[in-house]
């Protein structure tokens, strides 16, 4: 451990030109500091620092050995946080944004059921379908639906999400169901947000896409279920949607052969060195409780 020795001083001293303010910065004499520094030039059988009354200067081979302790140092301090932060408890605001539907049905009681555990917290959530800048409007983190764009964020899977194809029992009596691309165009499809419905191409890799007319279009989840529910179509809709629905047997999911591979339900933060205890129980908690729900 005595290569550790007099590093933290040699990095306050050069970092603030200074003996004295370096000993102030570290809580230590300016004795001491000095004392350190000289035994690790010693160590090291160069000098570090050109002294005089009036300035400390970095030698040639103290700016080369600054550009590599000043990374230890901070390797340290993060490790010393990160231990702290783990003996603290959540406390402070979280700020949250989540897509709609699933923020008002999935997140938002989660997030309910954690404050409740954890009273030193609070809590702003916006809800919008729309992605939001996690940076510009400080957001402890985004629930992300589907496909992600590349981004620097850090992305945490919590879980995944179904589509299906669905029609009520009242549309497929009078109509028909459906059993292949094909004959789904000939049906009156609802079309949500997508342009396109993607589909399982069964017995070949890829998948097939399909575009609804616009018969009925509407960029709201619940408007399309209630028009799903009404009779008026075929719509495809993930499953948190539809849970109740298929149950109950007000809905049935057809073409399930074709029904496309499951995408993600994502955890998006910035890419800070460690998170924080706030933000690290909340990811944990819901990982839990969206799997508990899955299984």
């Amino acid at each position: 451990m005595k290569q550790w020795q007099g590093i933290s001083e040699f990095v306050a001293v050069a970092e603030h030109a200074s003996f004295t303010q370096a000993a102030k910065w570290l809580g230590m004499s300016v004795a001491q500091v000095s004392r350190n520094v000289n035994e690790l030039e010693q160590r090291l059988q160069v000098r570090l620092f050109y002294r005089s009354t009036r300035q400390v200067r970095l030698s040639e081979e103290g700016r080369v050995y600054l550009q590599h302790c000043q990374h230890l140092v901070q390797g340290l301090d993060d490790a010393n946080r990160a231990l702290s932060n783990l003996q603290q408890s959540p406390q402070g605001r979280l700020r949250i944004t989540a897509p709609v539907f699933y923020g008002e049905t999935v997140i938002a009681p989660l997030l309910n059921e954690f404050l409740c555990q954890h009273p030193d917290l609070q809590l702003d959530m916006d809800l919008t379908n729309q992605r939001l800048d996690l940076i510009e409007g400080r957001f402890d983190l985004a629930i992300r639906l589907g496909h992600l764009d590349d981004s620097s964020m850090i992305a945490r899977k919590l879980g995944q999400r179904s589509h299906h194809l669905v029609a009520s029992p009242e549309y497929l009596a009078r109509y028909g169901e459906p059993d292949s691309p094909d004959t789904l165009r000939q049906h009156r499809l609802l079309s949500g947000t997508m342009n396109h419905w993607r589909l399982a191409n069964p017995g070949h890799t890829g998948e097939l896409n399909v575009r609804p007319h616009k018969f009925w279009c509407c960029n709201s989840g619940v408007a399309l279920l209630d028009a799903v529910r009404r009779g008026m179509g075929i719509a495809q809709l993930p499953d948190y949607y539809l849970q109740q629905d298929l149950v109950q047997g007000r809905l049935r999911a057809i073409m399930e052969a074709y029904r496309p591979s499951d995408d993600g339900i994502w955890a998006l933060y910035p890419q800070n060195r460690h998170l924080s205890p706030k933000v690290r129980s909340l990811l944990d908690f819901l990982l839990q409780r969206l799997q508990q729900s899955a299984g």
